[in-house]
């Protein structure tokens, strides 16, 4: 089958005898599947949006009984709410930079129009998803099975998309493209903690917040 067919149109495929038994049933076309990816990566990004606001009230909590702590002077406290915090914010940087990776990947296959670009956009879509999975699900353990799906389903298209072309995939190039998307991402998840949330006091000891994602 050529990739037109396999992009816009459903394979003639099998018999009417055949699809009447329900024993095949014909390819869903590329594009059919890549857009069934993408919302449900643009669902996903409006989990994560609500697990920053959930965050976000989180910290605000934390934050005051630091701070109430410290005005009663009691320091031993106000370091535990401090290291809480730390740890609030570090999962808070995690999801934002996921949730702006994700963002960015439903861009990308959003202008998808042939099969170099194909290639060239799933490649290291996949690659930052299957990163994201294992801090995503400790975050939001609920969209487990929407992260699995939407890998599963953009491999398959990459796969089938392959298969068809007779391109070679070059994962080193895939994998610094997603790095750079992940990269990108964390910087700016970065900029937007400074930005939202307040600082620690000062003299409170707080353990390392640690980095975002990396591919």
């Amino acid at each position: 089958m050529s990739f037109s067919s396999k992009w816009q149109k459903r394979d003639q495929g099998p018999g009417l005898v055949d699809r009447l038994r329900g024993t095949v049933r014909p390819p869903t076309p590329l594009k059919s599947q890549i857009e069934q990816a993408n919302r449900q990566i643009r669902v996903l990004i409006s989990q994560l949006d609500g697990t920053v606001s959930r965050i976000k009230q989180r910290d605000s909590t934390i934050f005051k009984n630091v701070v109430s702590s410290l005005a009663k002077h009691d320091t031993q406290h106000a370091a535990v709410y401090a290291n809480e915090l730390a740890e609030v914010r570090k999962m808070g940087k995690m999801v934002t930079q996921a949730q702006l990776a994700m963002e960015q990947i439903s861009l990308r296959l959003g202008t998808i129009t042939d099969l170099g670009e194909i290639a060239n956009t799933l490649a290291p879509a996949v690659s930052v998803i299957r990163n994201m999975k294992e801090g995503l699900t400790s975050a939001l353990p609920e969209a487990d099975k929407e992260i699995s799906e939407i890998s599963g389903l953009l491999s398959s298209v990459l796969v089938d998309a392959s298969t068809t072309s007779g391109i070679s995939l070059n994962f080193d190039a895939a994998n610094e493209d997603a790095q750079k998307v992940l990269e990108e991402a964390s910087a700016v998840a970065e900029q937007r903690m400074r930005e939202s949330f307040p600082e620690i006091p000062a003299g409170v000891f707080v353990q390392d917040e640690g980095e975002g994602l990396t591919a």
